[in-house]
């Protein structure tokens, strides 16, 4: 199991912006949604080889009950988390953070 993740910065305000989102629509559903990515991160972690594999090294971790996904890179020693995106959006979108 990989022990580091990185969520680099653009992505760490995708995270923001999504929980925002959700906060306003109903108060307390942006903490449930980072409840959710963290979990996803988890199962990244123990088995990061396990999600499909989007662009060029780049791999898609669906969120349980949201309509995201979590956009990383898997190294030997670490994930690096490029983007938090909606399923609506394309992941060609994350072209720029690779």
């Amino acid at each position: 199991m990989i022990s580091r993740v990185i969520i680099l910065p653009r992505a760490e305000q995708d995270l923001r912006d999504a929980a925002e989102y959700y906060d306003q629509r109903q108060p307390g559903l942006g903490d449930e949604f980072l409840d959710h990515v963290v979990r996803t991160l988890r199962l990244v972690r123990e088995r990061p080889e396990s999600f499909a594999e989007i662009l060029s090294d780049v791999r898609r971790a669906s969120v349980s009950r949201f309509p995201y996904g979590i956009f990383y890179r898997a190294m030997s020693d670490r994930i690096v988390v490029l983007a938090v995106y909606h399923a609506s959006r394309n992941p060609r979108g994350i072209d720029d953070r690779i």
